[in-house]
């Protein structure tokens, strides 16, 4: 599309205009579709398994005095195929056998595949990541890397399948299943590989009398894992049927090629180009927060255990908020309360500022750090708020995204959308931390000619019995320029997101030609 005419499409939204009522359903209610709901949110939370297991996997490495930051840093390629899913997206929406169902011949196989990696890394896991000697990395980057593209997988399936599970206007619903499940899995899997095989956790409050070793062991948890994974795949496969959408007047069925050529028709839809561009600014507004607000709490003072500990406790309400806000954002017009939080998250960015900028003052006292009971009240609370309200925007999208996705292409649909919504958040916060180096500036506190900008001027001022000191703070800068941008992004996509939610379900949908034969 030119740029005359997106610039016409973007003057239609934000126009005055009759709202379109073919986008009503009805209300949801999930009576008869109980056990789906449960289903997904079961299968979200198997997904969420071996992303927490990646996540927990550094910590565990770091405590082994023979492992590198480089080792470090080759193990964090196994997150990549969550980023990279979108180039086999397509592959899985066309390939399936139609007697299996076209989401179960992906689920069940992919299921299995996860299930026996993790027999064999039950096997082996002692091998690879022994106490004393140093870890094989490479196997471990291996193994973990083919899980996570498998966990990438079944989030293509899972997510295709959610568009036809549920009933039409319960469709809103598989976003509380997708944040409940996932962060549930991941704390799972986070919390029994860190905590059940931690010898001195176990201890302290887990037995009554010490004992060697954790109460479970890294061998133990992978068999058991891999046992479930099999025991539940093998019931699905049994007892779900899923539904023929070869009966339905728009079904059409489509070819590799044509599916890969899709992802172009998606994005060349006028109002794909205009969500694109507003998924990929969205979260500007709030990337210096979020990309340097702990590490600023951290350089502070604070310890970043007691960060980790409260982290850990806010992953339990954050699986509750899904199911709390679900009543709004399964709903018909699920952006509202994604607009409402954008506003609370942009005042906030104001909390975090006044709240490290006093930090030094608060947690020191006559030199050294002595942390009150009631800051850690109030970093509980502003952390609290902090994550929260990225979860209730991410089920607010992501509602949204179920409803307007074509059912008929759900898997790269929904995939190419959450790659955007990704690369949104990606690119402006790796820019957020990117700036940092360059947007601070230092003064020798006995000279102030010496900037402190290279480790020779550092050096000399440190020689001379001086300090760097910070005049200019990257993070203050950073933070006042993001909300700014945020509040003129807020100003200017609040229309458009407005009108989205009014336009009927052939505003997003692909107009593809039925192969011959059909």
């Amino acid at each position: 599309m030119t740029v005359p005419q997106l610039k016409d499409e973007l003057e239609n939204l934000t126009a005055v205009a009759v709202v379109d009522d073919s986008n009503s359903v009805e209300k949801p209610n999930l009576k008869g579709d109980w056990l789906n709901f449960f289903l997904l949110l079961l299968l979200y939370t198997m997904q969420g398994i071996p992303f927490g297991l990646a996540s927990a996997m550094p910590i565990i490495l770091q405590s082994n005095k023979n492992v590198s930051y480089n080792d470090q840093a080759l193990f964090s390629l196994v997150a990549w195929p969550d980023s990279l899913k979108l180039i086999w997206a397509p592959l899985v929406d066309s390939l399936y056998v139609q007697k299996m169902g076209r989401r179960k011949s992906w689920l069940i196989p992919v299921q299995y595949l996860m299930g026996a990696c993790f027999i064999y890394m039950a096997g082996n896991i002692d091998e690879w990541l022994p106490e004393t000697r140093k870890p094989d990395i490479l196997k471990l980057v291996s193994v973990f890397f083919l899980t996570n593209f498998l966990a990438s997988t079944l989030d293509i399936v899972v997510d295709g399948w959610s568009l036809t599970m549920l009933k039409k206007n319960n469709v809103g619903y598989a976003s509380t299943c997708n944040s409940t499940g996932l962060v549930l899995g991941m704390m799972m899997s986070y919390l029994f590989f860190i905590l059940l095989t931690s010898e001195d956790f176990s201890n302290k409050y887990l037995r009554i009398n010490p004992d060697v070793g954790g109460v479970l062991t890294m061998k133990s948890l992978f068999y058991v894992l891999g046992i479930l994974f099999i025991l539940i795949t093998t019931l699905i496969a049994i007892f779900k049927k899923e539904k023929d959408n070869r009966l339905e007047d728009d079904h059409v069925k489509l070819n590799i090629v044509q599916n890969y050529s899709l992802l172009w028709d998606i994005l060349k839809l006028p109002s794909i180009q205009i969500l694109a561009l507003t998924l990929l600014t969205a979260r500007i507004g709030f990337a210096a927060t979020d990309s340097l607000a702990v590490l600023k709490l951290i350089d502070a003072g604070v310890p970043k255990e007691n960060i980790m500990v409260i982290h850990t406790t806010i992953l339990v309400v954050k699986i509750t908020v899904p199911l709390v806000v679900a009543k709004y954002t399964s709903g018909p017009k699920p952006l509202n309360i994604y607009l409402t939080a954008t506003t609370i998250r942009l005042l906030w960015n104001i909390s975090f500022v006044v709240f490290i900028y006093y930090t030094p003052k608060l947690i020191t006292m006559n030199g050294f750090v002595n942390i009150p009971e009631y800051y850690y009240a109030l970093l509980v609370f502003i952390l609290s708020i902090h994550k929260i309200l990225p979860n209730i925007m991410a089920v607010s999208t992501l509602s949204f995204f179920s409803r307007i996705s074509d059912s008929r292409f759900g898997g790269t649909y929904m995939t190419l959308l959450n790659t955007l919504l990704n690369l949104g958040g990606a690119w402006s916060s790796s820019v957020a931390i990117g700036m940092v180096d360059f947007l601070t500036f230092k003064q020798c506190s006995l000279d102030n000619q010496n900037s402190c900008s290279t480790e020779n001027l550092k050096n000399m001022c440190k020689t001379n019995g001086g300090d760097c000191v910070v005049i200019v703070n990257a993070y203050y800068v950073e933070t006042t320029v993001c909300t700014i941008i945020g509040i003129v992004w807020f100003c200017i996509f609040r229309i458009i997101l407005k009108k989205f939610q009014t336009k009927g379900p052939s505003y997003w949908v692909v107009n593809i030609k039925r192969p011959s034969g059909e």
